[in-house]
């Protein structure tokens, strides 16, 4: 019995030795350019230590293994942070049939086409997102299944179902015949007062979202014929700024309008999404208050091209796209020009999922240098979730959400588009 008892100790020993070996694994990884989102310049010839799940150390020059160490080899390749995109919609993607998908398909068909869009954006390196409006909570289940690795995907940070009001943009029986659009009120998502504003945030909270969303202003894909007028009142916005900074929320507004954007920003909103109409008054209360813009260029430039394809829109669609997506980038071109914070933002789920690195392309033709577009996907956007104390740079003591791209981004943004390593909290997924 001693002995056994003995051998018995021994073996825990070891077994605890080897479980502590297998938990410390350490990888190096020789980065031929390294963008670490917080400097301007870029280093070069690397080595990236990365101890199970976080970043233990950025080396200069190409260090060599021991002890069993991995080696990945990027020498050819640029590195940088898991890329960020603060505006998608996990739940779907726009085409031809999506206005008469909600007759026909039950949740679980929609949570499993979730499935394979979440993996297509963190194969594009977009290693954490923003989901803006989902249908019947999906996104917070999505959320739940990647935390627990059941599904392939990026971190998921989700509104669950978003705000508007009767009519508004979020109003999710738009478009329907009067026997089947009812009065949604604030479960749905739909206030009309200051009461239900309250009542929708601390539902958001008890459905399990990690921000709000709100429609400011019409919008282009809703079934309504003004796409930028306000929707809110006063009391009724600053109600739900104040009852979601009670619950630890931050508050997206999506507005294309003048008047929507400047009652969101004086209310307290963290970002404006889209910012089609933003004006020279909108760009000074943004940078007093802080507000970051998430300008979705791809939609615009998405929404722009289907208009023109006979029957891919309603009429009332087509036109409302049409005058919105021209105006996009020009606005962004302002804002950036003025100081505005911005944070990489897609909208993706109107555009395809997996191409969100499109998005860089289109803000640098608009004037916005290579290494702040990265950025603003990387640094900016950590910030504005409020997680920069553990991703969107490359720093020991972070998480090891990192992504690199053939070449180099500065020469050529289009490589962002052709991301050929991700790995996500330590883990390699490509």
């Amino acid at each position: 019995m001693i002995l056994n008892k003995k051998l018995l100790g021994l073996v825990l020993l070891f077994c605890v030795q080897m479980g502590a070996a297998v938990l410390a694994e350490t990888t190096l990884i020789h980065a031929g350019r390294l963008i670490d989102g917080k400097s301007d310049e870029v280093a070069e010839k690397v080595t990236v230590v990365v101890e199970d799940h976080k970043i233990v150390s950025i080396e200069k020059g190409y260090v060599k293994a021991k002890n069993g160490e991995k080696v990945i080899d990027l020498k050819s390749h640029t590195l940088m942070p898991g890329l960020m995109d603060m505006h998608t919609h996990l739940t779907g993607e726009l085409t031809r049939a999506s206005y008469f998908e909600g007759f026909g398909m039950n949740p679980g068909d929609y949570a499993f086409r979730m499935v394979g869009l979440s993996e297509k954006t963190l194969m594009a390196g977009f290693t954490t997102v923003r989901d803006l409006g989902d249908r019947h909570l999906l996104s917070i289940s999505l959320r739940n299944a990647i935390s627990r690795g059941q599904v392939i995907g990026p971190r998921v940070y989700t509104a669950g179902k978003a705000i508007g009001t009767t009519g508004g943009h979020a109003d999710p029986t738009n478009g329907l015949n009067s026997v089947l659009r009812g009065d949604p009120g604030p479960k749905d998502g739909v206030v009309n007062s200051p009461e239900d504003a309250r009542k929708a945030v601390r539902q958001r909270y008890k459905d399990g979202s990690d921000l709000i969303k709100i429609t400011a202003t019409g919008g282009v894909l809703s079934m309504a014929k003004n796409g930028q007028n306000p929707q809110f009142a006063m009391d009724e916005l600053l109600a739900i700024v104040e009852t979601a900074r009670d619950y630890g929320f931050t508050v997206a507004a999506h507005a294309h309008g003048t008047e929507g954007m400047k009652r969101a920003v004086k209310a307290g909103v963290n970002s404006i999404e889209h910012g089609t109409y933003m004006d020279d008054e909108v760009m000074a209360l943004m940078k007093e208050k802080g507000t970051y813009l998430v300008p979705t260029l791809m939609a615009g430039d998405f929404v722009l091209k289907k208009a023109e394809e006979p029957g891919f829109f309603s009429p009332m669609i087509a036109v409302k796209a049409k005058a919105i997506g021209p105006v996009m980038k020009g606005t962004f071109k302002k804002a950036y020009e003025a100081g505005v914070k911005i944070a990489f933002g897609t909208d993706s789920g109107v555009s395809r999922h997996g191409d969100n690195a499109h998005e860089f392309v289109l803000m640098v033709e608009a004037g916005m240098p290579p290494m702040k577009a990265i950025q603003s996907a990387t640094r900016v956007a950590s910030e504005l979730l409020g997680i920069d104390d553990v991703l969107g740079t490359v720093e020991a003591g972070k998480l090891a959400d990192l992504v690199a791209v053939p070449g180099n981004p500065l020469d050529d943004i289009s490589v962002m588009e052709a991301v050929s390593f991700v790995m996500k909290d330590g883990k390699v997924y490509k």
